[in-house]
């Protein structure tokens, strides 16, 4: 127990660094607060309990990297468990009693925390080992990522203070334990470790063992005193910022659900984010929870392909900007740089195919996605800075409502077939919604008419828009031009609203996403489904027959916008197996898949080039994956996936010409002889 003079200097102690710890506290608030928006509150208990369910089953960091993330588990629940040793520790510190007793309590208290201190210290060792001796190429970033200037060294002398720390104030507190061990007679069996290592003290009297004993309690206690004011500006900080992102973070009808800007505010001067106050109080929230780990990175398409995007760099730029600009931004100041300026280039800015990747793998809840496409907003609607050859794509969404400037009729893909139209019939149970690919791109026009052959296979009741269809504005909202999305919604909505469709199939992913999860924002509710997903219905319910005699070598490729973004991976995965198909997986599927390159606008543009290899891509890559699997079909179910592979199928570099065709070709390849 601690003498009185001991137990008022440790109460001060404790004061000081408590109070030192709150002004970070509070500047980081009001700097979140500086964001656009409200952090999330509503529904609390459901909140509580997410950010719980993600503490206790970590069951977000066992995404990846397996045997890390078991040794980040270690830790994890070591310290869960240190917050109630400490409070032990601190008890019995200042009165003489024994924390939770002698009976079996108290037992399984002392084993617990013999077993997770030693666990606790194998755990960081092994991250001090990785980082520092191994270097672990996972925690890099390749060169032409753009780093705040005080990143590299900041994050390695962060990592070396916080795991000191842990290891000094782990290890005295067992070292603690092992003394007191000693001085109980025949040692504590429920202490198996301490047991062990309180042999080394059988040549100390007992007054040497108290001391022991009393200089750990302060070295154990007192490296808490002295790191609490510096913890909040470590990485460790996650420990308590990574819950309550997750408790904070808004609700979103799928992953990638972009929020809308108020573009009737005529006072609103500012479209998107330019600094880091133009950002939402979630998006500031991010970089204080993020662990800097890079699995963001691991799993992004471009940085995989050598961009100078880095998801991660981007939330640690901004974490590192903060730091050093905390006190003026939190009293208000305008931040002193521009996201460009330190965050992340231009090229990066562009080369997200806005897959969502990043958020699905982030063990914290950090979406760096919507980061970017903020930035393209105010590049887009507020600087007038965006890639060339987008202006096309939106010149054409203005002028004949489609990205491909195509100025013919929407029907000409359905000659020769029995389509009609809403203005033809108001007897039908599902709208079939065709698209700008299906409408005008050769490729795509083929699904489209193998959808049609299927839906009169099964008897289906269907109608498409004609000339009333227009784009959904997916390519613009993702570009960054917010004012086009919604005027095309608007538009659409309205012709939808006086429709009203009892249901839309759609073949693509990404008008399936934007008229189910984004047009609501705008006042548009509809039931939407993907033409995989109809087709499992109808062969559910027997209204399709397939014949289906062989088994076909195939490998499916899950869409972003289809898989990721709405979580449909078994509805293709079923219909290939109605069809007869044989499905070999790619490594990297279903919410690990990787993007074909496409998305985010990145279809109408050209590529970033990569830093190691000029002409690395994001499709050949991909391809070279559906390639290794020795399947002879590579399946899609998406219009812009099926071109990205077919144009990769024909490259010089591919190493075979794949079979490429969306789940609606493989389907009506199988329709019964009399269909």
């Amino acid at each position: 127990m601690l003498s009185p003079v001991e137990k008022i200097l440790f109460f001060v102690l404790a004061v000081t660094a408590l109070w030192l710890a709150q002004r970070f506290f509070r500047q980081a608030a009001r700097v979140i607060q500086r964001g656009e928006g409200q952090l999330a509150m509503r529904d609390l208990p459901r909140r509580v309990w997410r950010a719980l369910d993600v503490t206790i089953t970590q069951r977000t960091v066992f995404r990846a990297r397996l045997g890390t993330s078991a040794m980040h588990a270690l830790i994890v629940y070591g310290f869960l468990f240190y917050f109630l040793a400490n409070v032990g520790d601190l008890l019995e510190g200042y009165w003489d009693i024994e924390f939770l007793g002698t009976g079996p309590i108290g037992d399984l208290y002392r084993l617990l925390g013999d077993v997770l201190s030693v666990a606790i210290l194998i755990g960081m060792v092994y991250f001090l080992v990785r980082r520092f001796i191994v270097r672990a190429p996972a925690l890099k970033f390749h060169a032409g990522v753009k780093l705040h200037p005080k990143v590299q060294q900041g994050v390695r002398l962060d990592s070396l203070i916080v795991g000191v720390f842990i290891i000094v104030h782990v290890g005295t507190r067992f070292l603690g334990e092992t003394f007191w061990v000693a001085l109980r007679e025949g040692g504590d069996s429920w202490q198996p470790f301490a047991n062990a290592v309180a042999g080394l003290w059988d040549g100390l009297d007992h007054d040497a063992l108290e001391t022991g004993e009393h200089l750990m309690w302060w070295l154990a206690l007192g490296t808490i005193l002295a790191f609490i004011p510096y913890f909040p500006y470590t990485k460790h900080a996650h420990l308590f910022m990574g819950p309550l992102n997750y408790f904070s973070r808004p609700e979103r009808r799928s992953l990638g659900a972009l929020d809308p800007i108020d573009l009737d505010d005529d006072t609103r001067e500012q479209f998107g984010a330019a600094r880091l106050e133009h950002l939402s109080q979630t998006q500031l929230f991010d970089p204080f929870a993020c662990i800097m780990c890079n699995r963001c990175q691991d799993v992004c398409p471009a940085y995989i392909t050598g961009k100078e995007l880095s998801p991660s760099a981007l939330e640690i730029n901004k974490r590192y900007e903060i730091k050093q600009h905390m006190a003026a931004l939190a009293n208000g100041a305008e931040s002193p740089h521009t996201l460009l300026d330190f965050a992340i280039t231009p090229s990066a800015v562009w080369a997200c195919t806005t897959c969502g990747a990043c958020i699905e793998v982030c063990p914290v809840g950090n979406e760096p996605m919507f980061d970017i496409i903020d930035i393209r907003r105010d590049l887009v609607m507020t600087q007038g800075e965006f890639p060339a050859e987008l202006q096309g794509a939106f010149k054409g969404m203005e002028n004949t409502g489609n990205p491909w400037q195509v100025g013919e009729s929407r029907m000409a893909w359905a000659e020769g077939l029995d389509v009609p139209t809403v203005d033809e019939t108001d007897d039908f149970e599902v709208l079939y919604w065709v698209g700008c690919a299906g409408s005008f791109e050769p490729r795509a026009q083929q699904i489209a008419r193998s959808l049609v052959k299927i839906m009169h296979a099964a008897g289906v009741k269907f109608a498409v828009l004609g000339e009333r269809e227009s784009c959904t504005g997916d390519t613009a909202r993702r570009a960054g031009n917010e004012y086009l999305f919604a005027e095309m919604a608007k538009l659409n909505i309205e012709t939808l609203n006086e429709v009203n469709p009892p249901r839309i199939v759609a073949t693509c992913p990404h008008c399936l996403h934007t008229i189910g999860t984004e047009y609501p924002q705008f006042g548009g509710e509809y039931d939407v489904i993907h033409h995989t997903a109809f087709i499992n219905e109808l062969v559910r319910e027997g209204r399709l027959k397939l014949h289906a005699p062989g088994r076909t070598n195939v490998t499916f490729h899950d869409p972003c916008y289809l898989g990721r973004h709405n979580g449909l991976y078994d509805e293709p995965r079923f219909a290939l197996g109605a069809a007869g198909a044989a499905i070999t997986e790619m490594p990297r599927a279903e919410n690990d898949s990787l993007c074909c390159g496409a998305g985010g606008a990145q279809f109408w543009k050209e590529e970033e080039h990569g830093w190691q290899d000029r002409e690395s891509r994001v499709n050949m890559t991909r391809y070279a994956e559906a390639e290794a699997t020795g399947a002879d079909i590579l399946a899609v179910s998406c219009p812009f996936c099926i071109r990205m592979f077919d144009d990769a199928s024909q490259d010089e570099t591919a190493a075979r010409a794949l079979v490429i065709k969306d789940v609606a070709e493989l389907v009506a390849d199988q329709l019964q002889p009399d269909h």
